[in-house]
Parts: C-alpha cells; structure tokens; sequence
C-alpha cells in the first residue's frame, strides 16, 4: 500500500491540491493501475445506486450525518458502504487534519499509508468519469495515490472550506447533511506537527463507528 500525503500548490495558506504520494518506479506504476482497473472490474458486477444515509460518529465530538450518493460515484459508493457494513471504520482514526482545507481518515495503521485490501477506480474526470459533485464545504471525497489514478481504497476526506480546485482529481460521492460545526471543531481546534496536517496518534479523532442508516 503505497504512502498517503499531501502535496499541496498553494496560492494561500491552507489551498491546494490533495494528493497521494508514493516513488513508484513507471513499472510500478503500470502494475498498480492495472491493478487498479481489475478491481474496478470486479467492483461493477454489484454495484449500488441512489442515495445511502450515513452517521459518522465520532468520539467526544458527536455525529456527522451525510448522503452518499451510487448515481454520482457508483464504484465509490459501493466500495465505502460494503466497507462501512463490514465494520472496517469502526475505531479508525482522522490523521491529518489542515484547516481551512480538509479532514482525512479511514486508515487503519492510522498514518497514512494504509488502507482495505483492494484499491477501485477513481471516479473523476481526469480518469475519464463524469462527476458533477463538486469540492465545496462538506463533500465526501476519496484520497489516492499521487501517480495512481484507480488506488483510492479507504481513505476519505471531509472538505472544510471550498476547495473546487480538487474537481476532476477525486472522486467526490457525498454531503454532510448535519454535523458541521463538529467539523469546524475538530479542523480548527485539533493540534498538528506540521503544515501537511499531520496529526499525532495521541490526538487523532476516533472514528467510533460508521453506520448506514436504513
């Protein structure tokens, strides 16, 4: 699983663009999105559609309620639920946190460079897929590998503030519906090391659980 962090082109403090990071040699490259695209295979045999209601609840914050929407991101979508279904995010963490931009988690070795045991394809524009859902406060976003275009596998964002310079880069599939100022709680007041938002274990947000609301 190849190493998640930021790089950022910032015009100000706090914007840029969200990427993954990793020094894949080209072969490696060519391996991982082959990869990528015959999970993406796999994933479309079953995939979900319409919206799903979500309850991110997290430890002495509370609970952010979001719609994630299979017509927008059906590959994405289907991958977060099965994943949420499976209890994968319950106990999880968000390990890096920037303010004014966004909050990131869902990996289980809780610094970035884990994941679930499959990557999907990425479900944006750049790769060739239509997604009008665009990067503005509170979307639901997946984080991918920075040379990988189909690695995104459990690793999510909440967007903070605006931040539309990420469309057609991530796969966006959902809103917050309720819960943003828990957001702005956890963005404005979580203490960081350095300017990429990086989060020690001891501070870092508990995901108790993620649950589908039927």
């Amino acid at each position: 699983m190849k190493k998640y962090l930021y790089l950022f082109v910032i015009a100000v403090l706090g914007l840029g663009c969200l990427t993954a990071c990793s020094s894949e040699k080209e072969e490696d490259k060519k391996e991982t999105q082959q990869d990528g695209d015959s999970n993406a295979e796999e994933s479309t045999e079953k995939l979900l559609s319409g919206k799903y209601s979500i309850e991110i609840d997290i430890k002495d914050y509370g609970v952010i309620k979001a719609d994630v929407d299979a017509d927008i991101a059906p590959i994405t979508v289907t991958n977060f639920i099965n994943l949420v279904k499976e209890g994968f995010y319950d106990g999880l963490t968000f390990h890096r946190i920037i303010n004014g931009f966004v909050m990131q988690g869902g990996d289980p070795l809780g610094n970035g460079s884990g994941g679930s045991d499959k990557t999907i394809k990425g479900e944006f524009s750049d790769n060739g897929v239509e997604n009008k859902l665009s990067h503005k406060r509170g979307v639901l976003s997946m984080a991918r590998g920075a040379y990988d275009y189909d690695s995104a596998s459990s690793q999510f964002f909440i967007v903070h503030k605006n931040n539309t310079v990420l469309d057609g880069q991530y796969a966006a599939f959902g809103e917050v519906t309720e819960g943003m100022e828990i957001v702005d709680k956890i963005c404005e007041e979580t203490p960081v090391t350095d300017d990429n938002g990086t989060v020690e274990a001891k501070n870092q947000p508990v995901i108790t659980s993620i649950k589908v609301v039927e």
